[in-house]
């Protein structure tokens, strides 16, 4: 598992690094609410900040910033916890939770440092937009899903060979 461990502090180290200078970049070289579309009439490369969660929520909360740190905060440490109860043969599990990992630490980095984050892949089709996002957020969503897809192939495993499922202590 030690091989591992190292792949995966490396996919970690390149996910948080990736968010961190396409954000810096982003900020550098585009003035806020500057868009350009990339796939006309679906895709456009938009600076935002967003001070809330997905889909700005909170952000207008005066104690939005300490709950989010903080929220963020014990969400990293449940995921090294439950990184630490995986088998060695769990390795999918272990990359999706490395994922999950790197976004939440890319967008805390954002918090602590401006108190908000920057996001800029927008996606659209006419003139309804998903939420604008970032590298740590889509590193979020597909280790998420990865999960999810991991929990239900490891049930479908248990039942088919009939064996409890293994709770590490």
């Amino acid at each position: 598992m030690k091989t591992n461990r190292a792949i995966l502090a490396i996919i970690l180290t390149l996910v948080i690094v990736v968010d961190q200078l396409t954000k810096l970049y982003i900020d550098r070289t585009m003035q806020l609410y500057q868009s350009f579309p990339v796939i006309d009439g679906l895709f456009s490369i938009t600076y935002l900040r967003n001070k809330g969660a997905a889909f700005s929520f909170l952000s207008d909360a005066s104690w939005r910033l300490p709950f989010f740190i903080l929220a963020t905060a014990i969400a990293v440490v449940a995921i090294l916890v439950a990184f630490a109860k995986l088998r060695a043969d769990q390795r999918f599990a272990a990359f999706s939770l490395t994922l999950i990992l790197a976004g939440a630490i890319g967008n805390l980095i954002d918090r602590v440092r401006m108190g908000e984050v920057i996001d800029f892949l927008d996606v659209y089709w006419k003139s309804h937009h998903w939420p604008a996002f970032n590298v740590a957020d889509s590193a979020i969503c597909v280790g998420v899903a990865m999960l999810a897809l991991d929990m239900f192939l490891e049930e479908r495993r248990i039942k088919k060979s009939g064996d409890e499922p293994s709770c590490p202590a």
